[in-house]
């Protein structure tokens, strides 16, 4: 299989591609939302890992950061360097797992690129929106707002299905102060919010998915759960877990006890 009959296929569920560029039009009234995020074997999946699921996950990995603004998924880039292990069949059912998820989340495949490299490399670009000055950012919390996830916690060991919370998002618009998903770990996540704001941050409780460890959920990381503020009263959905409070941009503490941003960091893991 070439690269022009892999295009070819994927043209009968996606029509957009086949030029240079898609061609679409701009939403009136909205603000346009953008994200990419790389999938790495040996870093996000193993070579013996379903192609469906690992084509699943890299999209699902990209529309929970549209979640977490709050907005509406629209359009996906899939770009793919293929190993030489790979072949149609695996193709087939890496394509076959994205489009499940793009299906149900009504968002259109609308191009990418083709190539090929020693091991599989896969980066998707989702193009979303939000009504317009409504997308949720980082840097909204306040001293005296509550802290808050969409559920329970534990880290990718006790999370095999991932679920973007692209209803939760839009649920919050206009109640959160702030927001973010927990890709690196409760306390990394928590941190970067808080140093995006200004503001420190104390833990009270965390929710954790049956079998999972209190470490686990606060350094893992790959929850893709919502983490998120609003202003004491205002009725919101999720589990409070703490409060946002005055203090050094970025401190945290647990329970009283000062907490260490330690979580999954790309660069620190080089080797």
């Amino acid at each position: 299989m070439n690269e022009d009959a892999i295009t070819r296929r994927l043209r009968r569920s996606a029509p957009l591609i086949g030029d240079d560029c898609a061609v679409v039009p701009a939403p009136r009234g909205r603000d346009l939302l953008f994200t990419t995020d790389f999938s790495i074997e040996g870093v996000h999946f193993k070579r013996d890992s379903a192609p469906q699921e690992i084509g699943y996950r890299a999209v699902a990995r990209s529309l929970s950061d549209i979640a977490a603004m709050g907005g509406t998924p629209l359009y996906c880039l899939i770009s793919i360097a293929l190993a030489p292990w790979t072949d149609s069949r695996w193709i087939a059912g890496f394509y076959r797992g994205a489009h499940r998820i793009l299906r149900k989340t009504n968002t259109e495949l609308a191009g990418g690129d083709l190539s090929h490299a020693r091991e599989l490399v896969c980066d998707v670009m989702i193009c979303g929106s939000v009504q317009k000055g409504r997308a949720i950012l980082r840097s909204g919390a306040r001293p005296g707002d509550c802290l808050y996830v969409s559920g329970p916690l534990g880290g990718w060991r006790h999370r095999r299905i991932l679920t973007p919370r692209l209803d939760f998002g839009r649920a919050l618009s206009g109640k959160a102060t702030a927001c973010m998903d927990i890709s690196d770990g409760l306390a990394l996540d928590l941190h970067r919010l808080c140093v995006a704001s200004g503001v420190a941050a104390e833990i009270e409780s965390i929710p954790l998915i049956d079998g999972a460890t209190i470490q686990q959920a606060l350094h893992d990381g790959e929850d893709y759960e919502l983490l998120f503020t609003a202003p004491p009263g205002r009725r919101v959905p999720g589990i409070r877990i703490g409060a946002i409070i005055e203090g050094k941009p970025g401190s945290l503490r647990y329970r009283g006890k000062k907490l260490t941003p330690l979580g999954y960091d790309h660069l620190q893991r080089r080797t």
